[in-house]
């Protein structure tokens, strides 16, 4: 169970995903105000946050953004939900600091499904380590080794490559690692990933051969 603050000033949008977040299994608090929300934060720290990009009293960039610059709050798991559909809207929410984002209208089963999924992914990075059979990374070294021997790695492609083993057997398309590796859109931007999968096969030798290329879709790690 994990305990999920809500902020998100249209009622009937925030009793929705309280109801379906409480189904789920967790502990839900709702906030209309960016000012009830720091209240609450002050007294406990939740374990992630649903945030509205559109509020009475302060944007849901503008929380985002806060959160990241606390140290008590910067690893904070934070989904943001927005009305605004354009591709700059979504990089910009991105690149304010939130780790996912889900577009009004949304069925329920998204919420779940997303905020399922972040959970997830968020535990897996605390871990000190990830294996992939004799592949390891060591993310307090930020090393990986492949039997035993280190490989050395750029920034972006331990970035690339930690990406693709926590999220196991799971395609990931080009925007979902543009946003996580390079924070910005794919667009125009498809040559960048393919030359860094291209390098990260050639030095990780016959695991880079369990880097799939799925066609018109992203890549995965099997």
């Amino acid at each position: 169970m994990a305990v999920i603050y809500i902020i998100e000033d249209d009622d009937s949008i925030r009793e929705i995903e309280e109801f379906a977040l409480m189904n789920a299994g967790h502990k839900v608090c709702g906030f209309s105000s960016a000012k009830e929300f720091y209240a609450k934060l002050e007294e406990v720290i939740p374990d992630m946050c649903l945030v509205d990009i559109m509020l009475p009293d302060e944007s849901g960039s503008d929380i985002v953004k806060k959160l990241r610059k606390n140290s008590d709050t910067k690893a904070l798991p934070i989904i943001m939900v927005t009305a605004k559909t354009t591709e700059l809207d979504l990089v910009r929410g991105i690149e304010d600091g939130a780790d996912d984002y889900i577009k009004k209208p949304f069925s329920v089963m998204e919420l779940i499904s997303r905020v399922k999924a972040l959970l997830r992914r968020t535990q897996i990075e605390k871990e000190a380590e990830l294996r992939l059979d004799d592949l390891v990374i060591n993310n307090n070294k930020r090393e990986v080794t492949v039997d035993g021997t280190a490989i050395e790695l750029t920034y972006k492609e331990y970035e690339l490559l930690s990406l693709l083993v926590i999220n196991k057997g799971m395609v990931l398309n080009r925007d979902v690692i543009m946003n996580r590796v390079w924070s910005t859109d794919y667009e125009g931007e498809s040559r960048t990933i393919d030359m860094h999968v291209k390098t990260l096969r050639h030095k990780l030798g016959e695991y880079g051969s369990r880097i799939k290329t799925v066609r018109n879709v992203g890549y995965v790690i099997e």
